[in-house]
Formats: C-alpha cells, structure tokens, sequence
C-alpha cells in the first residue's frame, strides 16, 4: 500500500496568513519541510482522503491527476478537510464529464451538505459511520471515532487491501474508549497520527500535542495494534505548536516517530 501526504498542516497551514510566529517566520526563511499545506492524503494513487483548500496546489506540486480518483472519503467536514467549492471541477462545465467519476464517502453532515450545496448534480454521496465497515475498489474502510468535531460523527480511517492494513488519523483528539476498545481488535502496518499542538498543550481534548501524540502510540504499541514494524507517521501540525521539523525530529524520531512533512510517500 502507498501513502502520499499531499498536505501536513492544520487549518491554518505554515507559513500561515499572518505568518507571525516563530515556526511560520522558520518556514518563510528556509522553506523545505517546515512549508506545511493543509492534511490531505492519496492511498494508492487513487483514493483521496479529505478534500481542502489545497488541494489544487497540492496536484499541482505532485505532478496528480483528479481523473485517477476512484474515491475521495471525507473525516469530518472542517473547512480545512472539506471545502465544498473543490467538487464542481469534477464535472462539466469545468470538464466534458457530466458525472464524477468518484465515490464521495462521508458522514451524515458530510452528505447534507454537499446535497445542499449542489442538489441537483450527479453526484454519487454514500454515507459513512463509525465502527461500520463498508467496501469500495478491492478495500476494506473501517471509520472509527475520533474526538474531534463532536457536532457529528468525527472519522479517522482505517484501510484494508487484503494485505496490509493502514490508519489514517488526522484530527484525532483523546479517543473515547470506545474507539480504544475497537483498536485492540486490530493489528496495524502503518499510521498516520495528528500532532496538531506540538509543544504548545491545551486543555482542548480534540488535538492531540506532543505528549498526547507519543502516549497515543505508545499505548497501541503495548495494545498490540501497532507492530514492532509498524510505520507511525505524524500530520496535521500548526504554526501555534511551536515546533520545526528539526525540532519534531529531535522529540520523535527517539520514540520511533517520523515528522509527517507534504510530498512524503510511505510505502507500507
């Protein structure tokens, strides 16, 4: 299986607008990893999770293609993951197709509002929840919980090939026990896992900062669901955490952690 990160940053992404902070004057200096759009990944080459702001920008800088997509399957609908605006170049007359030719996976608000937003375009929306597995090209996709965007039903995604099995948790807050009991069924080759906070801790549960971030994998490491092989990657980081990527390296890498940064692949 094959990830691509398109985007590792959080809603504000880095250097940001008001590029005001010591990381965001970081990335304006030396560009590099430290340039963060914001979360977006592709599975396989044609499996978009999340549809942001971005995105263009980030096929542009891939040298991508929307028409290779069979799916885009959405995590909850923050502006930063689903910006509406994006799905009418799919179709005519941005293009000749009169229909996308994606599967858009998604939660109930996720649903509600695309159809609200294009009522009547030929769009085929199918509605994901939590802990319900459903079945697109070949894959098994498991949404499990995340305590986040507590409004609706917030995901993180699970991917299963047949062969090797992936998490994609961007936006994850402190899981509810629930979602904990749902991962110790479940045995791991790769994970994608926000970092949102950094060095700059909050009392807001629906970010994860460093500490959060290394206890998380630490306890699925004990659990079992992460392998003494497993790939454990970080996304979804913000100016406001305080950390370049030198400085993620120097907590992560320790903790057998990778520093997300965009354009990286990993190969699972």
């Amino acid at each position: 299986m094959k990830i691509c990160l398109l985007g590792t940053g959080a809603a504000d992404g880095i250097p940001a607008y008001y590029a005001n902070t010591p990381v965001s004057h970081h990335a304006l200096l030396h560009g590099g990893k430290d340039v963060r759009t914001r979360a977006a990944a592709l599975v396989d080459d044609h499996i978009k999770v999340d549809l942001g702001p971005d995105t263009l920008c980030q096929l542009q800088r891939e040298k991508l293609d929307m028409s290779d997509w069979s799916a885009i399957v959405f995590t909850h609908s923050h502006e930063d993951h689903l910006c509406l605006s994006e799905l009418q170049y799919a179709m005519y007359p941005f293009t000749e197709l009169e229909y996308a030719e994606f599967t858009i996976y998604g939660n109930q608000t996720i649903c509600d509002l695309i159809h609200c937003r294009y009522p009547e375009w030929p769009l085929e929306v199918v509605r994901t929840c939590s802990f319900q597995a459903f079945h697109h090209a070949g894959y098994t996709i498991t949404p499990i919980h995340a305590n986040h965007k507590t409004d609706e039903d917030s995901q993180n995604l699970i991917f299963d090939d047949g062969s090797k099995i992936f998490l994609y948790a961007t936006d994850t807050g402190v899981w509810f026990d629930e979602t904990w009991e749902f991962l110790q069924g479940v045995q791991l080759d790769g994970l994608v896992i926000e970092c949102t906070e950094g060095f700059a801790r909050t009392g807001y549960a629906g970010h994860l900062d460093l500490p959060e971030c290394v206890e998380a994998v630490s306890r699925l490491r004990k659990m079992g669901t992460l392998k003494p092989s497993s790939r454990v990657v970080t996304t979804h980081h913000s100016q406001n955490g305080n950390a370049t990527h030198i400085q993620l390296e120097a907590i992560l890498l320790p903790e057998g952690i990778e520093p997300g940064y965009d354009g990286m692949v990993l190969q699972l």
